[in-house]
């Protein structure tokens, strides 16, 4: 089953940008995932186990970060790249 995911970070600090892009760049380096974002948010799509495991993996690196992260996402049991 595919599904699309709507992920917004917010890093509380100064210095918000640089932890927001890294964040991306990891996920566009799985190739598993197609990755989509503009200025409100990040869109990837791909398989659900794969986008699981992606997050699960990503999400923990940026909390493990010294800095206070917030992120919030939607997940829908559709691919909406179609």
């Amino acid at each position: 089953m595919r599904i699309s995911v709507e992920i917004s970070k917010y890093p509380l600090t100064p210095d918000y940008g640089n932890p927001i892009l890294s964040f991306i760049e990891r996920l566009k380096s799985y190739p598993e995932l197609v990755v989509r974002s503009n200025t409100m948010s990040t869109q990837i799509f791909g398989e659900y186990e794969e986008v699981h495991s992606i997050l699960q993996k990503e999400m923990k690196a940026s909390f493990e970060s010294p800095e206070t992260v917030v992120m919030v996402m939607k997940f829908v049991n559709q691919d909406l790249l179609d």
